[in-house]
């Protein structure tokens, strides 16, 4: 009886994390599908990107400066402002009235001349405007676009796309049926996106693969909780970090174990070069 209890307040916890992003993009995807229209952004990619930055509306740049995009105040922003540690510890963000300022300021800061060559993709090509996003320099995440990507289909969001419904149904229906994890690559390292209500076991059936081995891949157990749009790696990760980083800072909601994840690095050799850090947002972490 005990373990049917467990079992049933599990799926109900999963269940009430997937309607956490379900209710923002019933909320939400008006906004975005008016922003598509006034400026030619895919609705999709607006709510993926808001769903992703937001945390489904619930980080604290969302909830006490209803910026859902992660904007930065760069040079020129006038309104006003909070201080969040994101690439560096202390960061300025815009803070905004309203989502809906939000929302427009997102498609404008999107017309820049930086992002211009996004607006030569289709519209309805979600991919190539989630890869375009992360060329064009939007996110440090190196697996920003595979995150975009795993929501959209999570989440059928190209049915708001206009042209692309068909398609996106589609794909939602394959996605209830079956293998609904497409396989990324990072650094020669495959790894897929979890989606809410992933565990280890659940991911190791679909995979079939051990769940305990595919765990310890993640510096993890079996049981530990996998967080949404989290790299679960289906092979051992790297012992250094990309060649090209030497330091990088824990994000606000991210921990040491979340920005190994980030890099494809064993926590070990992260913490092995960091011996004395905080395992806390605004830590400044050596990668070399």
């Amino acid at each position: 009886m005990r373990l049917a209890f467990v079992s049933i307040f599990l799926l109900t916890l999963a269940s009430l994390r997937a309607d956490r992003y379900s209710d923002y993009i019933d909320t939400y995807h008006p906004l975005a599908v008016a922003e598509m229209e006034n400026y030619g952004i895919p609705a999709s990619i607006t709510l993926a990107q808001g769903l992703l930055e937001s945390a489904a509306g619930n980080s604290t740049l969302a909830r006490e400066g209803n910026n859902h995009f992660g904007i930065k105040c760069h040079s020129g922003w006038e309104g006003a402002t909070m201080l969040r540690s994101d690439d560096a510890p202390d960061e300025c963000f815009r803070v905004y009235d309203n989502p809906a300022d939000s929302f427009r300021d997102h498609s404008l800061f999107l017309s820049r001349k930086r992002y211009s060559s996004l607006f030569d993709l289709e519209p309805t090509d979600y991919a190539s405007w989630a890869k375009g996003l992360k060329q064009c320099g939007y996110a440090t995440d190196p697996h920003y676009a595979d995150r975009l990507i795993a929501i959209i289909e999570r989440y059928n969001l190209s049915s708001y796309d206009g042209a692309g419904a068909a398609e996106g149904i589609a794909e939602f229906i394959r996605s209830q049926l079956g293998s609904s994890h497409r396989i990324c690559r990072y650094r020669g390292l495959h790894y897929v996106v979890a989606v809410p209500g992933d565990t280890y076991q659940t991911l190791a059936r679909e995979l079939n693969c051990d769940a305990a081995r595919l765990a310890s891949f993640n510096d993890a157990t079996a049981d530990n909780e996998i967080r949404a749009w989290e790299e679960v790696y289906l092979q051992p990760k790297l012992t250094d970090a990309p060649q090209e980083m030497s330091r990088i800072t824990i994000g606000e909601d991210e921990t040491l174990r979340s920005v190994a994840q980030r890099l494809g690095m064993t926590v070990e050799s992260l913490r092995a070069l960091n011996p004395k850090a905080k395992d806390q947002p605004g830590t400044r972490l050596k990668l070399k």
